[in-house]
């Protein structure tokens, strides 16, 4: 008859240690920023930053404004690749609406 094999009655502590190259960095924050234009309506402008950006109707409305009275409002600070998303989708939905609505970026 085989000899039975008990499971250890405490795991083992492990540490894992991953070379220096094998860190992950932190994506850099990026501003996005929404520029005026005469064309694209208010209410569109609202709408897309509720939808993209997760803003209520007082913020999206006051992020708007800035715009309107500035020529370009601060939208949100947030890691790059997050902020290339967002701004491709506010563009998109604009394109799709065929309203010229620019939002950009810069290293915050």
């Amino acid at each position: 008859m085989p000899e039975r094999i008990s499971p250890p009655l405490e795991a083992p502590e492990v540490e894992l240690l991953l070379p220096p190259e094998a860190e992950t960095e932190l994506d850099p924050p990026y501003s996005v920023l929404l520029h005026n234009d005469e064309v694209t309506p208010w209410g569109f402008v609202v709408v897309v930053l509720r939808i993209v950006f997760d803003f209520d109707q007082a913020r999206a409305e006051g992020v708007t404004m800035e715009a309107h009275r500035t020529g370009r409002a601060h939208v949100a600070t947030m890691p790059k690749e997050q902020a290339k998303y967002c701004v491709g989708k506010a563009h998109g939905l604009a394109r799709e609406a065929g309203h010229p609505l620019t939002f950009s970026l810069e290293p915050a």
